[in-house]
């Protein structure tokens, strides 16, 4: 079931954004050669935690960081470790806050000291891929439009759109109804309507979207060891059309 946020919810979830967006835009700096990834994931709790609020990763289902780092051929769910990231890498960022009881949730790619020109045009593209799903999350279209616009520009850049991992509603709980696919036919599925809140969050790879899954059960990594980069968003159906909550002002 779909449920729709109060006025008082929104409120509280754009407060939770706020402080991921933050979070994302302190990163840039933080974000480099010879940190590890548990210095990264030290950060988001640390900086999530500043604000009275809560990592909400940490603990659900028995994960057990902040945050999710992954790296390079990683799509999503990478743990933090001891790995020291290296000029040419590139990291994808997942965090959601929890603040009185709303949660807010968004990754960002990031690119660690130069990288190649094909990583580069893989981040260029992913992102632009978010923002043509959010352009037609409108109140009256319906879900799947969103998963069509992002598999139709993607493929067209020469990439691929994975269909393992998708975004969803949130709210109360952190995934909650509408599933949303970022593939697929459009004109199917829910119909959009104001007060709904969900994410969108394309995982794109340079090679096939097929996936697999390592031995801890969560990290995903393209199965033919391409690159892989992922950009989320949480927003809010407005009478204006979304409204971006985990993105800076």
């Amino acid at each position: 079931m779909i449920v729709l946020k109060s006025r008082h919810e929104i409120t509280l979830m754009k407060e939770a954004g706020k402080v991921v967006a933050g979070c994302h835009e302190a990163l840039r700096d933080f974000v480099r050669p010879g940190i590890r990834t548990l210095d990264i994931d030290e950060f988001v709790e640390s900086f999530i935690t500043k604000y009275n609020m809560e990592p909400a990763q940490k603990g659900y289902r028995g994960y057990p960081f902040a945050s999710c780092t992954s790296i390079n051929d990683v799509v999503c769910h990478g743990f933090p470790s001891d790995y020291v990231l290296q000029d040419g890498d590139i990291i994808t960022v997942d965090m959601v806050a929890l603040h009185k009881g709303l949660h807010a949730d968004s990754a960002w790619s990031y690119a660690v000291g130069d990288i190649s020109p094909e990583a580069q045009r893989l981040l260029d593209v992913t992102k632009t891929a978010l923002y043509k799903g959010i352009e037609v999350a409108v109140e009256g279209n319906q879900i799947s439009d969103i998963g069509h616009a992002i598999q139709t520009y993607v493929e067209a850049q020469g990439f691929s759109v994975v269909r393992d991992y998708i975004g969803h509603g949130i709210g109360r709980q952190m995934h909650e109804s509408p599933e949303v696919l970022h593939f697929g036919p459009p004109h199917r599925g829910a119909r959009i309507r104001k007060n709904m809140a969900f994410t969108i969050e394309p995982m794109v790879n340079v090679g096939s979207y097929e996936c697999k899954l390592d031995d801890d059960g969560w990290t995903a990594r393209t199965q033919d060891g391409s690159l892989s980069a992922q950009y989320e968003h949480t927003l809010v159906i407005t009478d204006n059309g979304p409204e971006i909550i985990t993105e800076q002002a």
